[in-house]
């Protein structure tokens, strides 16, 4: 199957949770044996239109990314000239989707409209006709999905893939040191991780150890946090750790607590999950955590530091495990089938089989 990925913003210009699940994507195809071709501004050095790397061929219609306008004037003739099975567009901006719309009328081919959340600008009248332009809305949760039926998106037309994870290298990766509590996340503004750690406070009088895994701005704050309340020495600040490393402290530790105030999916706690974890989650209503964990009897969702306490307190008459099979529905090639299966049905109500 060819497709066209349609993203004037890539990995390769900026870090974000949005890119890097566009590139997860095209990953999963091309390692499926598809042809995948992304659109994009360009990121290489020289004049070249087309780059390929990684068995991926990148077309720049675009000088850099702030040449928007060049990039979706050029997008429509651009696809139409590739002749695609399926266009696969990113949300932002939303004139790329109007843009990517056109071209893929022109190619007779349906288009899936990827929004991961993470970036949502505040809803607007532009911004909401555009995203009911395309002819499926992919999102990544229950969360986001609801933010799209707020926009007018009818809900037929939307379709909750999860992130994936790789089931085998959780599986086969050995456990680290063992350890009670385990958090994970960038160390920024949205942690929270203040609530964690008061939780762990009120469990001073018990014996227990915690790792925090994962840099940023507001580390030196949290260490002298923990220094505050006394529990610094039973703390782990790990820093940032390779995907090898947190697979290892997961598979070892007996709970995952997931605080962070705004989370569109909580792609390290499902691997925590999957290698054995308990999870908590810590409720907030732009958070979509706690989807992972309803109706399960390793799950628990709290709201105070009370509860989080006494949910670390109940989750220690738990099991330890290093791997769980429910998460395993979560797995990369099982993702991958998920988006074939969605491009097929385009297809075929498009009258395309």
């Amino acid at each position: 199957m060819r497709v066209a990925v349609v993203s004037l913003e890539t990995v390769h210009h900026r870090d974000t949770e949005t890119n890097w699940r566009l590139q997860t994507v095209l990953e999963l195809l091309r390692d499926a044996g598809h042809d995948v071709h992304v659109f994009c501004a360009r990121f290489w050095d020289g004049d070249g239109r087309t780059f390929e790397r990684d068995d991926v061929t990148y077309h720049g219609l675009a000088a850099d990314v702030d040449a928007r306008h060049s990039f979706v004037a050029r997008l429509p003739v651009a696809l139409a000239s590739l002749g695609p099975d399926v266009v696969h567009a990113s949300e932002r901006p939303p004139s790329q989707v109007l843009a990517a719309s056109w071209g893929a009328t022109l190619a007779r081919a349906p288009v899936l409209l990827e929004w991961y959340g993470d970036d949502a600008p505040a809803s607007d009248g532009w911004t909401d006709w555009v995203t009911r332009r395309a002819d499926r809305l992919v999102v990544p949760s229950e969360l986001v999905a609801t933010w799209a039926r707020e926009r007018g998106v009818d809900g037929d037309d939307i379709e909750i893939v999860p992130n994936p994870i790789d089931v085998d290298r959780i599986r086969d990766t050995p456990a680290g040191d063992a350890v009670d509590v385990i958090y994970a996340r960038r160390l920024d503004e949205g942690a929270n991780l203040e609530s964690l750690l008061l939780g762990l406070a009120e469990l001073r009088d018990r014996e227990w150890t915690a790792t925090v895994v994962g840099d940023g701005p507001r580390r030196e704050e949290y260490e002298q946090l923990a220094s505050d309340l006394r529990i610094d020495d039973r703390i782990t600040f790990a820093g940032e750790c390779s995907l090898e490393e947190r697979i290892a402290a997961y598979r070892g530790a007996h709970v995952f607590a997931q605080t962070a105030e705004h989370c569109v999916f909580p792609t390290e706690m499902l691997r925590a999950l999957a290698a054995g974890c308990v999870g908590i989650i810590e409720y907030h209503v732009d958070s979509s955590a706690h989807e992972l964990v309803e109706g399960w009897d390793r799950g628990f969702r709290t709201t105070s530091e009370e509860e989080l306490a006494d949910a670390i307190l109940e989750a220690g008459d738990l099991e330890r495990r290093e791997f769980d099979e429910r998460f395993a529905d979560y797995d990369r090639d099982v993702v991958r089938d998920r988006y074939l299966a969605i491009y097929r049905s385009l297809q075929e109500s498009n009258g395309l089989l």
